[in-house]
């Protein structure tokens, strides 16, 4: 991976130059599954925060769980959601605008006052396209979108993950970049697109 390609991975349609880790420990919730999948959501957090060195926790003391994922059939059951409106401000039109897009998924990040990320949430409608995805394969795209801040147009139009025999895996150059990301000599957020040559100098090696 070039430092081009990587400052591309956090350039935001608009132009800007974007990065942000989490800045504390995740405490993911998930809402609206059976047991079975919630292990494997929870299980797909815990093995990408091993990846790269970062912790998760039981509780957040501030806000109780920091990263909600939301699974649903309609937009519309977001408005039902007690005290979601207070989380998330502006939930009607933002409603609205999905379901103009026929949208399937989206991400809302908090920041911490040095930009880096303070809590997520995750939104996914799960229309025909979505359920055809196997439960550890949707799970596992999810958290490795939650767990930096990506560029808006980071993968929409080639996926993180890879296939390797009958299992799905994490690309080996992305989880190689995320690894980088969370070294701790580095800044929890940046603005300047010099940040993809300290990621850069931070990948392994070529074998």
């Amino acid at each position: 991976m070039t430092p081009e390609e990587i400052e591309a991975l956090f350039t935001r349609e608009s132009g800007e130059f974007l990065f942000a880790r989490w800045g504390r420990p995740i405490v993911p919730i998930v809402f609206g599954v059976e047991d079975e999948t919630l292990t494997t959501v929870k299980g797909a957090f815990e093995a990408v925060v091993t990846l790269v060195g970062h912790n998760m926790a039981e509780t957040d003391p501030e806000l109780g769980a920091n990263c909600m994922v939301f699974f649903f059939r309609d937009w519309q059951e977001l408005l039902d959601v007690p005290d979601l409106d207070r989380l998330v401000p502006d939930l009607g039109p933002l409603v609205e605008r999905l379901v103009a897009a026929d949208a399937n998924q989206y991400r809302i990040f908090r920041f911490e006052d040095d930009g880096a990320i303070r809590a997520a949430f995750v939104f996914l409608r799960m229309d025909e396209e979505l359920s055809e995805v196997p439960a550890d394969t949707l799970a596992l795209s999810q958290v490795v979108q939650t767990v930096l801040l990506w560029s808006d147009a980071a993968f929409r139009t080639t996926s993180p993950l890879a296939v390797a025999g009958e299992a799905t895996i994490l690309r080996p150059e992305i989880a190689d970049l995320i690894r980088a990301a969370y070294d701790p000599v580095l800044p929890g957020a940046a603005q300047d697109p010099s940040h993809a040559l300290r990621l850069f100098a931070r990948l392994d090696p070529p074998q």
